[in-house]
């Protein structure tokens, strides 16, 4: 097969960004602050609590790690430039 068979092209095939990837410094700030108040309806006992509430504490500890990491990304990509 020679090159000239071959169609070539420039573009990466990227998988496309996860959600979170453009919530930016306040948006990630926002993650954070509404895993906080899940976390904190849980530890409460308020309405709609599940009977076991580590699936809470878990899906809360998911939403605030996303926040941190987001946030970080967007502080250290502003470091960087």
């Amino acid at each position: 097969m020679a090159d000239k068979d071959v169609e070539q092209t420039d573009e990466r095939g990227y998988a496309p960004a996860p959600w979170w990837a453009d919530l930016g410094t306040w948006g990630a700030v926002a993650l954070i602050a509404f895993g906080g108040l899940v976390a904190a309806w849980v530890f409460f006992r308020l309405p709609g609590t599940p009977e076991e509430p580590a699936s809470a504490y878990y899906g809360a500890a998911k939403v605030i790690a996303i926040g941190l990491v987001a946030v970080g990304g967007t502080l250290l990509g502003r470091r960087r430039t």
